[in-house]
């Protein structure tokens, strides 16, 4: 294993390669602007920070529109693809300009921003809680109001450098990953519109 420069040397090459393979899930995240045009932006930078209250984190780089938007609106949306979604992942990180007129979204009276009902296996809707400057991107806070779910669909993920797609269950899972059969199977219920502002997966 080559050993990479001390953290005062690591250079971008080094973060990306490290990043690289991390793999992860894939969304797009959407505001509608003041002006009522809808923005949007691929981000796989995503996690959760905590459940009590459900939070989750985006990073998006400070030069991006949609940024600006989700700053001035204090909401967003994060619609996580699924395996068929990879052209509208490309999309959205393309920066075309008519990206939502190749899309299918919508918009209710609940909505923080577009949702990519074609395109989403699930679906958060998010108030803006905190967002940090950090570097080249800001980490914007989401305090999870709602959330959406689709569980036929598979997530699309990347890593690598390139898409994937989660296997199929019934696909064998590796026996070094397997979970213990003395540890059981806790059965976990759909997420509906009404329980979603209490729980998050």
């Amino acid at each position: 294993m080559r050993e990479a420069p001390s953290t005062n040397q690591t250079g971008q090459d080094d973060f990306r390669a490290l990043m690289a393979g991390f793999p992860t899930g894939v969304a797009v995240v959407t505001v509608v602007s003041a002006d009522g045009s809808p923005r949007g932006i691929t981000c796989s930078s995503v996690c959760s920070v905590t459940l009590a209250p459900p939070t989750l984190l985006v990073c998006v780089r400070n030069a991006s529109p949609t940024l600006a938007a989700v700053l001035a609106a204090r909401r967003f949306t994060l619609n996580l693809l699924d395996h068929n979604a990879r052209a509208t992942a490309e999309l959205f990180a393309s920066g075309d300009p008519r990206r939502f007129d190749r899309a299918e979204w919508t918009v209710d009276g609940r909505a923080c921003g577009p949702h990519l009902v074609r395109d989403a296996h699930s679906i958060a809707d998010c108030l803006v809680s905190r967002a940090d400057r950090v570097g080249d991107h800001t980490v914007v806070m989401g305090a999870v109001q709602r959330v959406l779910r689709r569980e036929s669909r598979r997530p699309l993920l990347y890593g690598l450098r390139r898409y994937s797609v989660w296997p199929e269950p019934h696909e064998p899972v590796p026996a070094d990953i397997a979970e213990p059969a003395s540890a059981g199977h806790r059965h976990r219920p759909a997420l509906t519109a009404e329980t979603a502002s209490h729980r998050m997966s």
